[in-house]
């Protein structure tokens, strides 16, 4: 059991992830990639797998694995909090991994299972540069052509969230977290490969809901890092694939754009979703909304969107 002990200051510092974090996706994505038997990822892995055919991806894959396989313990080297901020800011703050960290998270793979020889190496930095470049590649593969999939699913479990903080403050919060975790103040308590005490010591805590976190939360392992803990989001209502007939008749991003306005998002929330610029996104939504098939309101500095009945069924 994982038990996370919180005093009256850490119940003021809790912090849900403003999005979907690249690196722990990556990771995560590349040890299910590894797990037959879990319906959710079953289409995803059979994409994966015939796109891994491609020697590079294949090779940076097997190398990550050897590092993070789906085991109790993986280096919180490959997750840096820096990852909040995007994709190239969590592998430059990964390249900056200081080597006495490192030889200290080695020496614990080693505790776990059987290292190759290279691996040693990373307790002197001389990996580094390849590890982050095999993550690039990973994320390319494994997590890029899921994103929108991912971010919608993120996106609704963090408003969620964010709502239930709103009317029933912290404890709301943390009670909403089952059945991941039972909030029985001041412990939130969850199923965990080990049994471990987290003692948040008025630090406070980043929950960060995950696409690829499945069943059990992921913990860092080093208690004296920034706490953060990884939890699953729900699989229910997941949105089919981009159906083929819609990239053909209306073009693949703006077929990708409406696909994405079944979440409701802002103007902001499409770009960063599906990683197209301000402008692009104000083109596409115009001509949805001008052949009938979006709404867009102004809240305040913000723009909504939302399927019309016509744009559902477009969807199917």
């Amino acid at each position: 059991m994982l038990r996370i002990h919180f005093t009256d200051h850490d119940l003021a510092r809790v912090r849900i992830a403003a999005a979907p974090d690249p690196l722990w996706e990556t990771v995560l994505a590349m040890q299910k990639l590894a797990l037959d038997g879990i319906p959710a990822f079953a289409r995803w892995r059979r994409r994966v797998r015939e796109e891994l055919r491609e020697r590079d991806a294949r090779t940076a894959v097997r190398f990550l694995q050897a590092i993070a396989p789906p085991a109790r313990y993986f280096p919180d080297f490959l997750t840096p909090a820096e990852s909040a901020g995007g994709l190239k800011a969590g592998l430059a703050a990964l390249r900056g991994t200081p080597s006495d960290r490192l030889g200290r998270e080695v020496g614990l793979m080693a505790q776990h299972h059987r290292l190759p020889k290279w691996i040693h190496g990373l307790a002197e930095g001389v990996a580094l540069d390849q590890v982050a470049e095999a993550l690039k590649i990973a994320h390319d593969t494994l997590v890029a052509p899921q994103w929108t999939t991912v971010r919608t699913q993120v996106d609704t479990d963090r408003a969620l969230r964010s709502r239930l903080a709103g009317e029933s403050g912290t404890f709301g919060l943390l009670d909403s977290l089952r059945p991941a975790f039972r909030w029985e103040a001041p412990i939130l308590t969850a199923r965990y490969p080990i049994d471990r005490d987290l003692h948040l010591r008025g630090r406070g805590i980043r929950l960060v809901p995950s696409y690829f976190c499945w069943d059990t939360p992921v913990a860092l392992a080093d208690d004296d890092l920034p706490p953060v803990v990884v939890f699953p989001v729900s699989h229910e209502h997941e949105p089919a694939p981009l159906p083929k007939h819609l990239a053909t008749l209306l073009g693949r991003t703006r077929a990708a754009v409406l696909y994405a306005v079944a979440g409701c998002p802002s103007s902001g929330e499409l770009a960063d979703r599906l990683g197209i610029s301000a402008a692009a996104v104000s083109r596409h939504t115009t001509v949805l909304r001008d052949a009938g098939l979006i709404t867009s309101r102004r809240h305040r500095a913000v723009v909504l969107h939302n399927l019309t009945p016509v744009g559902s069924a477009l969807l199917g």
